[in-house]
């Protein structure tokens, strides 16, 4: 393939494609960027790689390339110092929602939901649907996924809808106040979905109120932990028993 070649940041394609640093531009389009050749990798092997911007080569003989200038690669990157190839991949929905779902309720902070992202993967969650949350897109979650985001099924909407309408789930919220710790709770259905609040106010009331099943965490010279954190224990544990 005979790539193009493009030497300024005024191009059409570059300042069309700079516009995927934003949420809006993101949502409309729904694609978003990766930078770096791990993250721009695993986009193709999942096969949502629809172009890349590099400096010196592109890897992939089969996906449109554009070779570019180090000007125009610092007017796509987010780093300081760009890596050298930007991927421009396409958002993808998945209407299987599997067996474990991760229901996020205004979590705020990228690397809470980039960690999250992660332990969803490797404890066998597949699905997390978010209401009010930063987006899954945010170049700072897409970096520290470190390409997990590929691996999960990634929605937005409301929680209280979902909770409501999934009767054939049991759903569990993390609360401070509940009298039972997580080594307390019996999981017996394999459909569940885990509630996890806001970084500061916790899950909303009006959540907690749908659901029969609270715990909390045990611990010592702590009263609370990280949401990513507190989450992914929560999935380990579940992980653990469900291999038993």
């Amino acid at each position: 393939m005979n790539d193009s070649v493009i030497t300024s940041k005024n191009n059409n394609i570059i300042k069309e494609t700079a516009k995927l640093k934003i949420k809006k531009y993101r949502l409309n389009s729904q694609l978003f960027l990766v930078e770096g050749f791990h993250l721009v990798n695993e986009a193709y092997e999942n096969k949502v790689l629809k172009s890349v911007f590099y400096l010196d080569e592109n890897p992939f003989d089969d996906i449109k390339g554009y070779k570019v200038t180090d000007e125009v690669i610092k007017t796509l990157s987010d780093l300081m110092v760009p890596q050298g190839i930007i991927g421009v991949c396409e958002i993808t929905n998945n209407s299987n929602i599997g067996e474990k779902v991760l229901l996020l309720d205004n979590v705020q902070d990228p690397g809470n939901i980039g960690t999250l992202i992660r332990s969803c993967v490797a404890f066998g969650f597949s699905t997390i649907i978010s209401e009010n949350s930063v987006d899954y897109y945010n170049e700072k979650v897409v970096r520290s996924t470190q390409g997990a985001l590929f691996k999960v099924n990634l929605l937005n909407g409301s929680l209280s809808d979902f909770i409501k309408e999934s009767k054939d789930y049991d759903f569990y919220v993390t609360d401070l106040k509940s009298d039972f710790t997580l080594e307390e709770t019996e999981f017996k259905n394999n459909k569940l979905g885990i509630i996890l609040g806001n970084e500061g106010q916790g899950v909303r009331q009006e959540l907690i109120d749908l659901v029969d099943q609270s715990f909390k965490i045990k611990m010592k010279n702590m009263e609370s932990l990280n949401v990513g954190v507190a989450g992914s224990i929560i999935m380990y544990e579940i992980f653990k028993r469900s291999k038993r």
